[in-house]
């Protein structure tokens, strides 16, 4: 009962939501705060799902990037829960084919995120470059999901190179976003689901100690301990 009572009420008020967002971006289309206005409205559904979000974010992020930001991408629920950690002057890249999803879709392209095709290594790297101006020109920060898909309780997935390879060009400092194992955790008949822990790090700038390739194994261990520490701090509360 619980279930179907949460279902009916989240599908309506995401309804809302993406009506609200809609009239904003065609208000202000592909304006800077479009993402970080939709993740803090996207994430208030966790309410719904009987689940409470910690969000611990430094000061220097707080004031202000550019970054590029590279997150865990556990399941469809990151939609609701990690994008609460989306900051001001925040865009993401997504796959193209994403646009055509109805109503998420265009709001996903009108927020102002990077669409990449990424059957096309060309037109891949020229969306790069594309991000890398936008980083520069209008300070603009950029979030990756850089496993490129969801891990499904497979543990933290290897990361592809794009994010690293435009904190390179773009001169940007790199920051781990990690939310807590949610694997299996949500259960809709359940009223409380307990707590996701999202931790921001500091900012790094990649400098020349590393290569592109050792950067990525660097950021992938960092964001792999963080889970783990977040993990084992939930498991002792």
């Amino acid at each position: 009962m619980l279930a179907l009572a949460r279902i009916f009420v989240i599908f309506f008020y995401f309804l809302l939501i993406n009506f609200v967002l809609i009239v904003v971006c065609l208000l202000r289309p592909f304006h800077r705060n479009n993402v970080h206005l939709a993740g803090k409205l996207y994430s208030s559904v966790s309410f719904f799902l009987g689940l409470k979000l910690e969000l611990r974010v430094p000061e220097k992020i707080k004031q202000g990037g550019p970054f590029v930001f590279i997150a865990n991408h556990q399941n469809s629920y990151d939609l609701l829960t990690i994008c609460a950690a989306a900051q001001e002057g925040t865009v993401t890249v997504g796959k193209k084919s994403l646009k055509w999803i109805p109503i998420f879709g265009q709001v996903y392209w009108l927020s102002g995120n990077i669409m990449i095709d990424r059957k096309n290594s060309g037109k891949a790297q020229d969306t790069l470059q594309s991000a890398a101006h936008k980083i520069q020109n209008r300070n603009l920060s950029v979030w990756f999901f850089p496993e490129g898909t969801r891990s499904y309780g497979r543990g933290l997935l290897p990361f592809k190179s794009g994010a690293f390879r435009l904190a390179k060009v773009a001169n940007t400092p790199v920051v781990t976003i990690a939310a807590s194992n949610l694997h299996n955790k949500i259960k809709l008949n359940r009223w409380n689901n307990g707590t996701l822990l999202i931790d921001v790090s500091e900012p790094q700038l990649m400098d020349a100690s590393l290569s592109t390739k050792g950067w990525n194994d660097y950021f992938h261990k960092q964001m792999a301990t963080q889970i783990e520490n977040l993990d084992v701090e939930l498991a002792q509360r």
